[in-house]
């Protein structure tokens, strides 16, 4: 609690430039007219002046904003476990961290074309991945 408080004191205190694009930040998010609830709520108490100062940009963002970026996020988590869905099956590979034989492996031609494919593999037991050229 004590350091929280000293560092509260000293980030207010300060005037160098990541301070000076924090208080941007918050002036341009007050200002937003796509983003009239933060506004409203400062200025009805909901928000407290000492916790505006410390929102991070997420906390600050509109609702519609907030819904977008869910949306993305859950597109991102959608498409990693596809990712780990696809490839080719094998048991003749073997986990370094289990020891179990129970991968799935891509080739990908990451580098020059005279060079070999990079394989990306997927223990399927414990989610451990690793590559090799």
């Amino acid at each position: 609690m004590m350091t929280t408080k000293i560092l509260a004191q000293t980030e207010i205190k300060a005037t160098d430039m990541k301070y000076k694009n924090r208080v941007r930040s918050r002036i341009s998010n007050l200002k937003d007219p796509k983003n009239p609830g933060l506004r409203k709520n400062v200025l009805a108490g909901a928000i407290e002046l000492q916790r505006i100062a410390s929102m991070t940009a997420e906390e600050m963002a509109s609702d519609e904003l907030k819904q977008l970026r869910n949306i993305l996020t859950q597109e991102a988590i959608r498409e990693h476990q596809m990712a780990k869905t696809g490839g080719t099956t094998t048991d003749l590979l073997q986990c370094a961290k289990c020891r179990k034989k129970n991968c799935t492996y891509n080739q990908v031609q990451t580098r020059s074309a005279d060079e070999p494919m990079t394989t990306f593999v997927l223990c399927n037991e414990c989610g451990n991945r690793w590559k090799f050229c």
